[in-house]
């Protein structure tokens, strides 16, 4: 993930299905580890996108 956002992402997901978390990625922060029994929102990034995890996985 370093390495994209090196290169200039702004928001990344790491989904651990094994563990069900996923790892949550902006520069210039410290990842921040959820569960899937949240919605993701990026509201920073694309507005009114919405992910509920528990109903995919």
């Amino acid at each position: 993930m370093n390495k994209y956002i090196k290169n200039g992402i702004r928001l990344g997901w790491l989904i651990d299905r094994k563990n069900r978390q996923v790892h949550i990625y902006h520069p210039s922060q410290s990842p921040v580890i959820q569960s899937f029994n949240t919605k993701l929102s990026v509201e920073d990034v694309l507005v009114g996108f919405e992910l509920d995890l528990k109903q995919i996985f």
